[in-house]
């Protein structure tokens, strides 16, 4: 239990204090809580960083899609439980930062930030590539260091294997 309120305060830390736009490790805790802990209660862990990170800062408009977005990369976080290897971790990183990136644009738009045509859709993912390539490095970062670390006290028996 200790461990999830670590990254609970971190990762509202994360959205509260200054930082690169973007550079968050909030995809990576979805993902690793999907891969880490118990089924039934994982997906707690990142949506409530999110909800309560989102009620001090304000809520918005895209909130379904940040906070969907965000169970769906846990959803993805439990298929990578049982093919865990180095090469799937990556591309589960990849896809949970594109599926992020595609459905909170997505969101931007419907919720009329650019224009309701092919142009202005098309328009409103043009202006996201900066934040998303920051994203995606952020991603590979926090995946890296949360999986890494997780799994090398593991091994060496510092962590006993947690569950929420």
């Amino acid at each position: 239990m200790w461990l999830a309120i670590v990254f609970i305060i971190i990762g509202i830390s994360s959205r509260l204090l200054p930082h690169i736009p973007n550079l968050s490790p909030l995809v990576a805790v979805a993902l690793f809580s999907g891969v880490y802990w118990n089924k039934k209660y994982g997906y707690l862990l990142p949506l409530s960083i999110y909800i309560l990170s989102d009620l001090i800062i304000g809520l918005h408009s895209t909130v379904i899609f940040t906070w969907s977005s965000i169970l769906l990369i846990y959803l993805l976080g439990t298929y990578l439980r049982k093919r865990k290897t180095f090469a799937n971790t990556a591309l589960y990183t990849l896809s949970s930062s594109l599926l992020f990136f595609v459905i909170t644009n997505f969101g931007v738009w419907l919720m009329g930030w650019y224009p309701h045509t092919p142009e202005g859709l098309l328009q409103c993912y043009m202006r996201a590539i900066p934040f998303f390539r920051t994203s995606l490095i952020g991603n590979f970062i926090y995946v890296g260091i949360l999986f890494g670390a997780y799994e090398y006290f593991l091994a060496r028996r510092v962590l006993a294997k947690e569950t929420l």
